[in-house]
């Protein structure tokens, strides 16, 4: 069985050639069951808690996604969330790989919104904000660089200090990037808005949008979190990962309609759907477009898969 590091899987996934992946594996689909978690008693601190993800694909490969979340780990300096990945055969259940899931699911993640800016932003799209400076800040921006004629990038955090740092990462690139410190200002100039925060406030507002913008949602991935206004969800056209995650975890959504303020058939559609001709994406260049992203197993999958396949080649 192998076992594969951050590292690795950096230098194998792309994100164009992931996004190509996670096409074809959501016109295939899969057996996806919902995610389980489980708390964890930890004596005398915060309790953790064990998710895990499960996917297959009939006679294909089954994965699943083992992540821990451990709060009090900030005090030993050791990281909160851990994940690890488990690919088998799906004929006999033999595994295949043991490989880091923390890599994985911030490059599957990048590469779903690669994906769903494919269907949705506009092709002439040069201008991208984008909104928080955690880790996936860098992934994000990586891909959608390589998926539209970015010459500008703005990026924006709370601390405009990581705001910075995040930028220092891209210097020497074919793009021009600097951090702002105003918001509004960024979000009305930007072709395509990255968000990926904790938040659990808007941070964009309907009436700083402009026609024609995409927005690429991928925090705020809890019932209680949001990074829009319900009027941003009420000019957009809104669409999702899946359907039955989004329902279940994306606050923005979530919210707005326990609120009456979009209903579910405002939702226009999800991977599944784009991907294989169900649902139109854009429907004009004036149009504002939505994603919202909360993860699913089948793309972890894919991403696995496309590990596991690329090292096999190499070795041939």
């Amino acid at each position: 069985m192998h076992h594969i590091d951050d590292k690795k899987i950096a230098d194998i996934l792309d994100y164009s050639t992931l996004a190509d992946a996670l096409d074809r594996a959501f016109r295939a689909g899969g057996e996806i069951p919902a995610r389980q978690q489980y708390p964890v008693d930890v004596p005398g601190g915060n309790s953790g808690h064990l998710l895990l993800m499960p996917a297959w694909q009939t006679g294909g490969k089954i994965g699943v996604k083992i992540v821990t979340v451990f709060p009090d780990n900030s005090r030993q300096s050791l990281a909160t969330v851990n994940a690890s990945y488990l690919l088998m055969d799906a004929k006999t259940g033999v595994p295949d790989a043991m490989m880091d899931g923390n890599e994985l699911t911030r490059r599957r993640t990048a590469a779903a919104s690669m994906l769903a800016a494919r269907y949705l932003a506009r092709l002439d799209s040069k201008h991208l904000l984008m909104v928080g400076t955690g880790n996936m800040a860098p992934h994000l921006i990586n891909a959608h660089a390589a998926n539209r004629p970015i010459e500008v990038v703005q990026i924006w955090g709370r601390n405009y200090d990581k705001a910075c740092a995040v930028a220092e990462q891209f210097t020497g690139r074919d793009f021009k990037v600097k951090p702002v410190e105003d918001l509004e200002a960024a979000v009305s100039s930007a072709d395509i808005i990255s968000c990926a925060t904790l938040s659990t406030e808007a941070l964009i507002l309907a009436d700083w949008l402009k026609p024609g913008q995409h927005l690429d949602l991928v925090g705020a991935f809890t019932p209680d979190m949001r990074e829009v206004d319900d009027n941003t969800l009420q000019r957009a056209d809104i669409y999702v990962d899946t359907l039955e995650g989004a329902l279940l975890e994306a606050g923005d959504l979530i919210q707005a309609l326990e609120k009456g303020a979009i209903s579910k058939s405002d939702i226009r559609g999800d991977l599944f759907g784009l991907t294989r001709g169900l649902c139109q994406g854009r429907l004009s260049d004036q149009s504002i477009t939505l994603f919202k992203s909360v993860g699913t197993g089948l793309e972890d999958l894919a991403a696995a898969q496309m590990v596991v396949g690329k090292m096999k080649n190499s070795t041939e």
